[in-house]
C-alpha cells in the first residue's frame, strides 16, 4: 500500500467561523441565498450521488465518457509526476486519469483535496489499493483557499471536474483561475471539466428530476442549517425551484418559501422572516461557450492545449497550459 497523508488546512471551528458568515451575510441580503458550498453535509453527499445517477442528470456520465476517451491523451500531453484534484469527493472518475498516468509511467503522486475529511480518507484508501505505487497526499482545505498548499516537487495538472467552476459567480471565477494560474508554472496544466450552454428543455430537467431528488438535496441545506446553527428551518415548508436565466447563462436552484415564515438561528441569534411564496437562491451552475471560457482561461494566464466535447456539445474537458 502506498504512503498516505492528509494535511488539514482548515479546522472544523474556523468551517463553522465560515458557516455563521455566509449564512448572516445570505439570509440578511435581499434576495436571500446561501453558498452552495453548505449542501455536503453526509447527507448531501449521498443525495448528490444518487443525483449523478439519475438519468436527467448528463454532466457527470458525460464527463466520465471524456475523460475515458482521453485520459492517454492527457497523461501523455501532461506527462505530469503530479495530479491534483480540487473538490475531489469520491474521486470516482479521477481513477481514470490514475491509471493512465501510472501506465503512462510519469505519475508518481495524488493530491485530492476536499473540504471533508471523511470523504477523503474514504476516497484515499481505496485509492492506495488500488494504486499501491502511487503516493497518495490528501488536503482538507476550501477549494478557493488551498492552492498555496499544493506541493511542488514535479510537473503538476491540477483537475477541477464536475463543472464546479459553475458554481461561482464570474468575478469569483476570474479570482480563482487567477490563482491557479499563479500557483502553476510555465507548461503545467489545468484540466478542466465545464458544462455547455444547451436547451433549455434539456437543461432544466438536469436539476429538476421526476424523481425528487434534486429537490431533496436543495432542501437539505436547511437541515445543515438546523444541525449546525441550531435552527429552526422545516425544509417542507420549501418548494424546489430550478430555472434557466438566459442572461446570466446559468440555472438558479432556489427554495421557495410555501407559506410566511419566522425563523430563528440561534448560534447567530438571528430571526428570519421569509413571506409565502419568497425564494431563497441555493445555488448557480453556470454554463459556457467555448470562446467564452477561453477568454477567461487566457485573461488567467493559460491557453487552451485541448477542448473535447461530447457529440451533442452538452459538456467539455478542456486541457489549459500555463503560459506566460
Amino acid at each position: 500500500m502506498s504512503d498516505i497523508a492528509l494535511d488539514v488546512h482548515i479546522s472544523p471551528e474556523k468551517l463553522l467561523d465560515d458557516l455563521r458568515a455566509d449564512v448572516r451575510q445570505g439570509l440578511t441580503a435581499s434576495p436571500k441565498w446561501l453558498s452552495p458550498k453548505w449542501f455536503y453535509d453526509a447527507a448531501g453527499s449521498v443525495l448528490f450521488e444518487q443525483i449523478t445517477e439519475l438519468p436527467e442528470y448528463y454532466p457527470t456520465r458525460t464527463e466520465r465518457a471524456l475523460i475515458e476517451a482521453h485520459a492517454h491523451d492527457i497523461a501523455e500531453k501532461t506527462d505530469a509526476a503530479i495530479l491534483v484534484e480540487l473538490g475531489s469527493g469520491s474521486s470516482e472518475k479521477t481513477r481514470l486519469l490514475l491509471a493512465a498516468g501510472t501506465k503512462h509511467g510519469s505519475l508518481r503522486k495524488y493530491v485530492p483535496q476536499d473540504v471533508s475529511p471523511s470523504a477523503l480518507e474514504g476516497a484515499i484508501e481505496q485509492i492506495s489499493r488500488e494504486f499501491p505505487s502511487l503516493e497518495v497526499q490528501g488536503i482538507v482545505s476550501d477549494f478557493t483557499d488551498t492552492l498555496q498548499n499544493l506541493p511542488a516537487d514535479g510537473s503538476r495538472t491540477i483537475a477541477f471536474l464536475g463543472g464546479t467552476l459553475g458554481n461561482l459567480i464570474p468575478d469569483e471565477r476570474a479570482t480563482f483561475l487567477a490563482d491557479i494560474g499563479q500557483a502553476l508554472v510555465d507548461g503545467e496544466f489545468l484540466l478542466l471539466g465545464v458544462g455547455l450552454v444547451i436547451d433549455e428543455n434539456v437543461l432544466v430537467p438536469a436539476y429538476d428530476d421526476a424523481a425528487g431528488v434534486t429537490a431533496q438535496f436543495n432542501a437539505n441545506v436547511l437541515s445543515v442549517l438546523n444541525d449546525k446553527l441550531g435552527a429552526n428551518f422545516d425544509p417542507q415548508k420549501y418548494q424546489h425551484v430550478a430555472l434557466w436565466n438566459p442572461d446570466a447563462e446559468w440555472i438558479e436552484m432556489r427554495l421557495r418559501a410555501t407559506e410566511d415564515q419566522q425563523v430563528h438561528i440561534a448560534d447567530l441569534d438571528l430571526d428570519v422572516t421569509l413571506e409565502r411564496g419568497e425564494e431563497l437562491r441555493t445555488e448557480i451552475s453556470a454554463k459556457f461557450r467555448r470562446d467564452g471560457i477561453e477568454r477567461e482561461l487566457v485573461d488567467a494566464g493559460f491557453r487552451i492545449d485541448e477542448f473535447w466535447t461530447d457529440s451533442e456539445d452538452k459538456f467539455a474537458l478542456i486541457l489549459a497550459r500555463r503560459s506566460i
